[in-house]
Order: structure tokens, then sequence, then C-alpha cells
């Protein structure tokens, strides 16, 4: 009989001797700095699971904590909201593994007592699409710019929504003028594409980004986009609401009236 892969609850210590969404190296400082976020948010409720296939071999990644402390710009108090969800490997994908995590979670905040599940989706890289969701019971309950959905499963019928943050334009308007770049340790990836991009714009462009380092919850919810943890903005016009590469920001660049390479 083939065995399944199994959910492997992570914590900073275990975290730190396997696989870390899929970045191995301990010295990747991506990696360190997300172990940092997780002891950090560990209090918080966090919870974080890795699919462990036999052998040892990771093929997945689950994470997800309380509303009031997501770090989304969404307000989902008494939900769970889902961070991540995610299956490293074509060979792991069709196979019922990402249905299987989320109802992982919506067990887990049954458990919890919690009013339901809520999760940002959209059809672009670094997020999981509604179709998952919406095979899994989910329905979309809110919209925001450009493409982004708030789905939701409720385990409690006659519970509020969770929404968007909303107010895009005012929260923009605070960066003013220039180049900043948004980043959190959220994500481990999000170290070297915020590195590279804020490299490339110095010296191809002479532009002297400001870095803005997300360091709470309460700042990821306040974002001047719904995923928060990662953006470029430029007088105050969203470049990137994901993670880029510097590839992207160069073309992204070339579109602007006045930027030189």
């Amino acid at each position: 009989m083939t065995q399944l892969p199994v959910l492997i609850d992570l914590d900073p210590a275990r975290a730190g001797t396997s696989s870390c969404c899929g970045i191995k190296n301990p010295a990747h400082e991506g990696r360190r700095r997300k172990i940092c976020w997780m002891q950090a948010n560990l209090k918080n409720g966090l919870r974080a699971k890795a699919l462990v296939a036999p052998g040892g071999r990771q093929c997945g990644y689950l994470e997800y904590l309380p509303g009031e402390y997501a770090w989304r710009a969404v307000k989902a108090p008494g939900y769970m909201f889902l961070h991540c969800i995610w299956t490293f490997h074509s060979d792991c994908q069709g196979k019922g593994y990402g249905s299987r995590m989320v109802q992982a979670c919506v067990e887990d905040a049954q458990k919890s007592g919690m009013k339901g599940v809520a999760v940002l989706a959209r059809e672009q890289p670094w997020l999981a699409g509604a179709a998952l969701y919406l095979a899994n019971g989910f329905t979309a309950v809110d919209a925001a710019p450009p493409d982004f959905r708030l789905l939701v499963r409720k385990l409690d019928p006659s519970a509020a929504n969770p929404t968007f943050a909303g107010g895009w334009e005012k929260k923009l308007k605070r960066y003013g003028r220039g180049l900043t770049i948004m980043r959190s340790d959220q994500c481990p990836y999000i170290v070297k594409f915020a590195g590279e991009i804020a490299q490339t714009a110095e010296r191809e462009y002479g532009i002297e980004p400001r870095v803005v380092e997300l360091k709470s919850h309460r700042e990821a919810q306040a974002a001047p986009t719904p995923y928060a943890v990662f953006a470029v903005i430029h007088d105050g016009r969203v470049l990137a609401d994901h993670q880029i590469s510097r590839t992207r920001f160069r073309n992204i660049m070339r579109t602007l009236p006045g930027a030189r390479g």
C-alpha cells in the first residue's frame, strides 16, 4: 500500500532542522528571518505544518493564525486566517494535497471555536487561486483591486463576514514621492527580492529607495495593498503587490516616464 504524506506541526526548533518553505540552507538569510518571525508570532496563535512524504521529503507547507493577528490587510476577528498553502513540487500537485491542508486548517478552527476560516486568493504568484478554496466549501465575501478576493468558510452561519481593510489610495499617499520597498519576514523569499530590487534601483536608475520594514501584524493590516507583506511603490503608485524578480522590476521601470536605465 502506498503511504501518504503526513502533516507535521512545525515550531522554530523543528523548522530549523528541516526544509523551511523549500529552503534547506540553514545560512539562508530569509530562512533565518522566517524562523525568528515564527518564534515571535507563536504567542499570537501561529500554527505551521509541513506535508512530509515517506522518506522525509517535504512536499507542502501550511500556515495560519487567528484573524486578529493576520499579516494581511484584512479585518477578520474571530476567524482563523490562512496565510499560506503551498505544494512544492510538480509531482505533488493534482493529488488532493492542497485540499487536505485546507481541511486541516478548517478542523483546527472548529476545535478552537472559531467563526470559520478566511483566506486571501488571487490568480497570481505567491497566493493560491480561488478554485482550491471554492472546491472546499468557501465563498467569496469581498474583493480588492486589482484582482484580490477574500473567501470564507463559515463554521458559525450567523457570524459577520470578514472584510478587506480598504482605504488603499489614502494609505498610498503616506509614502509620497520616490521609490518605496515594503517588506516583512513573513515569507522567507522576500529578503532576496527586496534586496535585489533596492540594489538595482540604486545602481541602474540612480534611485535610493526607502525600505519600510513591517514589524507587526498591526503594521501589515494597515498596509496599502491587500497582500501587505511585500510591495514596491513609486510616487504613490503600486508597481508590484507581490514578490517580483530583478528582471521584472527592470521591465516595470522601463514603462515609467523619465526613468533611466
